[in-house]
């Protein structure tokens, strides 16, 4: 998500919100348009679903979902008095969670209600950890998946992870132990825990291919499987560099399992805040 979009919607969740009784709200008419939804109906199912999160959670439902009546107009200067609902912050981020993350609205608003703070730029350094988080997890799922399929055709553990070498080794023109010195990894983690999130991307988009061409190709044993993860990863690099983009060279990032805690933490954070309530 680029850093207009986030200042964009930044601007319209902050611009809906309102304090009710010394509680900061916001509208679940206004946000059913913030989230992409067009139809009352349907986000009645997502608020539904939160409110059965928040109940599990032993809280007060009617304290955070707290039904009122709406004016809207209905033409000619005529109006008419609709359903609404007064969220809290933290019913917000309960229908947030259980939306499509895919939708940009849906990912901004999941971090959006995750934290305390209203400054715009923690917002967004907070989505840009979110979808680091989001990509090494593909790529685990998907390197998990190629591990299965190379299994069935006579690559064991260590077949695959020479095969794995060889492709970072295409992907970034430097040998394992190199590209953890690189990034300042220990020897006893993953590279891909400190990658930018462009590369366990790009490695992910390689392994992907591999998958599918193995399948398709019908490649068995460690060589020709070793070939064809090379030749994916060269050809993502190629992609990389016509854009610009050099793999070893974009800037090491911070431990993944950091990352993951301190937005455990912020979502821990946002939770406890319920506790305030009356």
């Amino acid at each position: 998500m680029k850093s207009e979009e986030i200042q964009s919607l930044f601007a319209q969740f902050e611009g809906v919100s309102a304090e009710v009784e010394g509680v900061e709200c916001w509208s679940a008419r206004e946000l059913q348009k913030l989230l992409g939804y067009t139809q009352w109906r349907n986000f009645e199912n997502t608020i539904d679903k939160a409110k059965e999160a928040c109940q599990n959670a032993g809280e007060n439902v009617h304290y955070h979902f707290a039904d009122v009546g709406k004016m809207v107009e209905i033409g000619s200067g005529a109006e008419k008095e609709v359903d609404d609902i007064l969220l809290t912050r933290y019913a917000c981020y309960l229908i947030a969670q259980n939306g499509d993350s895919r939708k940009e609205q849906i990912a901004f608003a999941q971090n959006y209600f995750a934290v305390q703070t209203r400054r715009a730029e923690i917002i967004e350094q907070r989505i840009l950890d979110y979808e680091r988080v989001k990509a090494r997890t593909k790529l685990a799922e998907t390197e998990k998946a190629l591990s299965g399929i190379l299994y069935e055709r006579g690559v064991d553990s260590n077949g695959f992870a020479i095969i794995r070498s060889k492709g970072d080794q295409a992907l970034f023109h430097l040998s394992t132990a190199m590209l953890k010195r690189r990034l300042g990894a220990p020897d006893n983690r993953p590279a891909a825990d400190f990658l930018h999130t462009v590369n366990l991307q790009a490695k992910d988009l390689a392994a992907g291919m591999t998958s599918v061409n193995v399948q398709t190709k019908d490649l068995k044993g460690v060589a020709p499987i070793e070939t064809e993860h090379v030749d994916n990863n060269a050809a993502v690099r190629k992609m990389l560099l016509e854009r610009g983009i050099v793999p070893e060279l974009l800037p090491p990032a911070e431990d993944i399992k950091k990352v993951e805690r301190k937005l455990k933490s912020d979502e821990k954070k946002a939770l406890n805040s319920k506790s305030k309530q009356p």
